[in-house]
């Protein structure tokens, strides 16, 4: 049975899910049931709206990855989100629960990837090279425990695979996350979680901030007193 959605904030604009891991937020070669086709059937039930309805793909998450996506409403909205995201005027906060413990409580990390679409998977590199795309984040390490840490993560770029494959250079791959080098795997999840959005809504202008808790499941349970 699927699972019902987690709305987090929802107006005549917006509408934000706290994803689960393992969905789809936009469909892809495998034909299943995407996060988008959740939330546009959510709101045809809910509004009693008769044909198709208007949804408009702002950002995406990872499949292994939880937490806020957030979808627009109208076309005003799209466009206007699509420009905050452009111009990096939206602020973006993961939690990760990663192996080992980073060498420096707080640090930012720049490195250049390179993404191979065949094996989806991202390449990490110290210097600039032929091809690549520079990539920043900044982390701050919360709590380290039976060689687990929990870290906040503030992506600066919004590159593919970006946290996953910086984290994992430095040494600390998140925890599930075989394919950049976790010990073992968790199913369809991963220890990464979009936490927190921070932006001014395109139409009223008033500043939001989106929360979603982190899961409550085997990866986060060391740590599931300080995520919730």
């Amino acid at each position: 049975m699927r699972q019902p959605l987690k709305v987090l904030f929802e107006d005549n604009h917006l509408i934000a899910i706290n994803k689960i891991s393992g969905v789809l937020v936009q469909s892809d070669e495998t034909g299943d049931v995407t996060l988008a086709d959740m939330v546009k059937q959510y709101i045809k039930e809910k509004y009693a709206k008769p044909g198709a309805v208007f949804l408009g793909v702002i950002h995406r998450i990872d499949r292994p990855v939880s937490g806020v996506v957030l979808f627009a409403r109208t076309s005003k909205a799209l466009t206007r989100m699509n420009e905050l995201f452009r111009t990096r005027d939206i602020q973006k906060t993961y939690l990760a629960v990663v192996e080992g413990k980073p060498a420096r409580t707080q640090e930012t990390l720049i490195h250049w990837l390179i993404k191979n679409q065949d094996a989806n998977r991202t390449s990490v590199y110290k210097k600039e090279k032929d091809g690549a795309q520079r990539c920043e984040l900044t982390y701050q390490l919360l709590k380290s425990r039976d060689g687990l840490s929990l870290v906040k993560v503030k992506p600066i770029t919004g590159r593919s695979h970006q946290i996953r494959a910086q984290l994992s250079e430095i040494n600390c791959p998140i925890r599930g996350d075989v394919k950049y080098g976790a010990s073992e795997g968790f199913d369809t999840a991963i220890g990464l979680h979009a936490h927190q959005l921070f932006f001014t809504h395109p139409v009223t202008q008033h500043p939001m901030t989106i929360e979603a808790p982190a899961p409550q499941n085997l990866i986060w349970q060391p740590f599931a007193s300080d995520v919730t």
